[in-house]
């Protein structure tokens, strides 16, 4: 069942925890209690890093976006001014202007296929090509450059009618907030080193059937790729409501619970421990909203329970549907009349997707959520393997189990615990650089059990979800 033998959650820096005695035996490292992620310690240079996310920078991105006049995915592939063309060719030569500061490590390129039309693809009338774009900053350690992090918005747009070439479609919010948040990552990124690989990438084709995401995720899957993480962020421009109301330090991230993708064998393992809760994704998403709410002070991550909105979907989707965690980043209250509409004035209301309905301070804070996220896991230790629940004999103490990591930089292991009721992990038992530990006098049976891996400079990595083995 890997999709809760892997599970990537991080429960805040343990610099200030308090002791306390629950869980500890005499002779034993002591239970500590993690602290509110506000209150622990954000390292120098990723404060510096964020602080580099500029607002203006997107708003430009935006501007330039809107002004191909449309991205649709059947509009003009050569036009130098107008067309999902242009906005190709541009989106390329932003990313090689980032690259240039990486020395050598970041490289671009055009992933692209031709979508044939079809009675399944209603929204591709006629053969068309699907170019995604995609900037990968390669890790630099080399027992972590094969773990990928993946984050995306798609460039693509339309009006009312998604098969409306021609129609003025500006896109804005859906999607040019999500690309310009990627390309600024991508620009304050590129200068610094991570032990892991991330893609920064454009898609194309969202609006017509998420097909350039699909291509992207599809070939990722035949070679081999270890995405550790997938973050989409896929309207993240606005901050006002339709009601007017304004909620400028919010953003959604939905996460799905049950794994899209869970066989029937692995079905069968989630019931019996109560795995529910605890998905790749969902643990993803905990990951992120503890790291980046410790690094961007007054944002709020909240979590949502959901894979996507109702009659809607992402590009995080066809990774889920290939055994990646992945996770959509939404603004908290939608507009619906700034979405898929086409331009114009009706009964004295403005609709259409305009640069005129977008916060663009509001988006660089999404775009600093995101960078403190990724670079939190690209730093840090990959999941434990192979972490197993001893059930073989029934017992009120708690056995546990896992491989040894290959970081050359290792520094050892923590237990982290919670009730089964709590929705992230609240203790934690330092263990030293060991494959196995027992908890004693806490039965498996009460509470949810994991491990991880932490590095010498105290990076913390993901969570592994122990498996039961009889």
């Amino acid at each position: 069942m890997k999709r809760l033998g892997s599970l990537s959650v991080a429960v805040a820096t343990l610099a200030a925890l308090t002791v306390t005695s629950q869980g500890a035996s005499p002779g034993e490292p002591a239970v500590r209690q993690a602290p509110a992620a506000r209150e622990a310690h954000v390292p120098g240079d990723l404060r510096a890093m964020l602080r580099e996310i500029d607002a203006r920078r997107v708003e430009k991105s935006i501007r330039t976006l809107v002004g191909f006049g449309t991205r649709n995915t059947l509009s003009s592939q050569d036009d130098p001014r107008r067309g999902i063309g242009a906005a190709r060719d541009w989106i390329r030569r932003e990313f090689e202007s980032h690259a240039a500061a990486s020395g050598g490590r970041m490289k671009v390129e055009l992933q692209g296929y031709v979508q044939q039309p079809g009675p399944e693809h209603p929204r591709i009338p006629r053969p068309v090509q699907i170019t995604n774009v995609v900037a990968t900053l390669t890790g630099t350690q080399p027992a972590s450059s094969g773990r990928v992090y993946v984050v995306s918005g798609h460039y693509d747009s339309m009006c009312t009618s998604p098969t409306n070439d021609t129609c003025d479609a500006p896109g804005a919010d859906d999607d040019a907030s999500g690309v310009a948040a990627v390309l600024e990552m991508a620009r304050v990124m590129a200068k610094r080193a991570f032990d892991a690989t991330i893609v920064f990438m454009a898609v194309a084709g969202e609006e017509q059937g998420l097909y350039g995401s699909t291509h992207f995720a599809e070939q990722a899957r035949q070679r081999g790729v270890n995405i550790a993480g997938m973050i989409t962020n896929d309207i993240v421009g606005s901050s006002t409501a339709q009601d007017g109301t304004r909620d400028p330090r919010t953003v959604r991230l939905f996460a799905e619970g049950v794994p899209t993708d869970e066989t029937p064998e692995e079905a069968n393992v989630r019931r019996s421990v109560g795995g529910e809760n605890d998905s790749e994704s969902r643990q993803l998403a905990r990951h992120i909203k503890e790291s980046a709410e410790r690094a961007v002070p007054g944002m709020t991550v909240r979590i949502v329970y959901r894979r996507d909105r109702y009659l809607r979907g992402g590009d995080h989707i066809p990774f889920l549907q290939r055994g990646y965690p992945a996770v959509r980043f939404t603004e908290p209250h939608e507009d619906y009349r700034h979405q898929h509409q086409d331009v114009r004035v009706e009964d004295g209301v403005r609709y259409g997707d305009l640069p005129e309905f977008v916060d663009f301070a509001y988006t660089a804070r999404v775009a600093q959520v995101n960078a403190a996220a990724l670079a939190t896991l690209a730093r840090a230790p990959a999941v434990p393997r192979d972490a197993r629940i001893l059930t073989r004999r029934l017992t009120n103490d708690t056995e546990l189990t896992w491989a040894p990591n290959p970081e050359p930089d290792l520094a050892g292991y923590e237990i982290v615990w919670r009730d089964t009721t709590e929705p992230y992990w609240t203790h934690v038992i330092p263990v030293g650089d060991v494959t196995s530990y027992t908890v004693r006098g806490m039965s498996k049976d009460n509470f949810f059990f994991g491990v991880r891996a932490v590095d010498r400079e105290g990076h913390r990595g993901p969570v592994a979800f122990p498996l039961p083995q009889r």
